[in-house]
């Protein structure tokens, strides 16, 4: 990818369908499988691998819509120095449209981008994280509260860039199997 932009992608050993889908269209990305069946502690170790460059985030459970990295690219490239959301479930993707959002309201992690030094950041404050014992797996609500804690906005890219797969969630089946961006356009099913 463009800009020195590393790609990491979070996955599970029970969805290779995923990974092997992702590696067909995002070949450099680096796969960096859940080995410890903690979610928490592989996304913090996604964030140290990406060091202090400029790194987007992707988890596996995803499709991609056509002309993925293009469109990241042209994002990224008007956003440099900002956090972007390419995934988002909020009625104001309808309404608005792309736009900035107060950082207390970052939510999901299927694919974002992070500026330089940010990863890094986020996986500094997590040892002081208020929240830590209270959302386990809840590193939308850690990166949500990074965010406040700056008093610092991200910018939501509509549509998505990514849909996420309808699914029982490995972290929590609890959760619900429909969490669908609100525009999603020219998806790459397979």
């Amino acid at each position: 990818m463009g800009m020195g932009t590393k790609i990491i992608i979070r996955a599970v050993k029970s969805r290779m369908n995923c990974v092997e889908y992702l590696r067909k269209y995002i070949p450099e990305a680096h796969i960096l499988f859940d080995t410890s069946n903690n979610a928490m502690m592989t996304f913090l170790e996604a964030m140290r691998e990406a060091g202090e460059g400029p790194c987007v985030h992707m988890e596996d459970d995803i499709y991609l819509t056509c002309g993925f990295r293009e469109k990241l690219e042209e994002c990224i490239s008007r956003h440099l120095s900002e956090v972007i959301q390419f995934f988002s479930m909020r009625g104001k993707d309808i309404t608005i449209g792309s736009r900035f959002e107060l950082g207390r309201t970052f939510m999901m992690n299927q694919c974002f981008y992070l500026p330089a030094g940010y990863s890094r950041m986020i996986a500094d404050y997590y040892p002081s994280w208020p929240q830590k014992d209270i959302h386990k797996t809840g590193y939308d609500i850690l990166i949500a509260d990074f965010l406040r804690s700056r008093k610092e906005q991200y910018y939501i890219h509509v549509p998505s860039l990514v849909q996420h797969r309808v699914g029982i969630s490995v972290i929590n089946s609890k959760r619900p199997r429909v969490r669908q961006a609100k525009i999603f356009k020219d998806g790459l099913y397979e």
